[in-house]
C-alpha cells in the first residue's frame, strides 16, 4: 500500500508530528485528536478562541521538539517533558489550565538545561523549542515549526550515533 497517497497533502505540522513519533505505540499515544488537530484548530478558531488554540498548536511543536531531544540524546527528561505537554495539550481547556500543569512540572523543564550534553543537533532542537516558547503570532510558530522539519529529516537515531560525523 501507498503510505503516503492516504496523506494527500500533509501540513507542515502534521510533517513534524509523523517524522517525530513514528514507532505504531507512539504514534498511538501521541497522535490524539487533538494532537493532530492543533494547528487547523487555530486557523479555523475566531475571537476569543483564537489564544487558546494557538497554544495548543505551540504545545504541538514543542511536544515534537522535546520528544526529537529526547530520542536524540537517549535524554529521559526531555521524554517526560514532551509527556506533560502532550497531558497538557489533551486535556487542558484553556491557556490558564495549560500553564497550570505545565507550572507544576517547571522543575522538570529546567532539568532539561541543567542536566543536558548535547551536541549540534541538540542544541539546535533547544533553541527550536525556545523559540517555540517565544512565538507569539503564527507567522512566527510556522517558520519554527518549517524549521523543525527540516531538522527532523536530518537526524538519525538509529544505525550511526551521532558521537562523531
Amino acid at each position: 500500500m501507498g503510505e503516503l497517497n492516504n496523506t494527500k497533502q500533509m501540513t507542515t505540522y502534521e510533517t513534524l508530528l509523523r517524522l517525530t513519533f513514528r514507532e505504531p505505540a507512539e504514534v498511538a499515544h501521541y497522535l490524539t485528536p487533538a494532537a493532530l488537530g492543533a494547528e487547523a484548530g487555530f486557523e479555523q478558531a475566531t475571537g476569543r478562541d483564537q489564544p487558546f488554540r494557538f497554544e495548543q498548536w505551540r504545545l504541538g511543536v514543542a511536544m515534537s521538539l522535546l520528544r526529537l531531544l529526547g530520542d536524540l540524546g537517549d535524554h529521559d527528561e526531555a521524554r517526560r517533558a514532551a509527556e506533560v505537554l502532550h497531558r497538557a495539550l489533551n486535556t487542558a481547556h484553556s491557556p490558564q489550565e495549560i500553564d497550570k500543569q505545565i507550572g507544576k512540572e517547571n522543575k522538570l523543564f529546567e532539568q532539561i538545561y541543567t542536566n543536558l550534553y548535547v551536541n549540534d543537533e541538540g542544541e539546535a532542537l533547544l533553541d527550536l523549542f525556545a523559540r517555540t516558547l517565544d512565538a507569539d503570532a503564527p507567522d512566527l510558530l510556522a517558520q519554527v515549526q518549517a524549521e523543525a522539519v527540516d531538522l527532523a529529516r536530518e537526524l538519525s537515531f538509529d544505525e550511526e550515533d551521532d558521537d562523531q560525523e
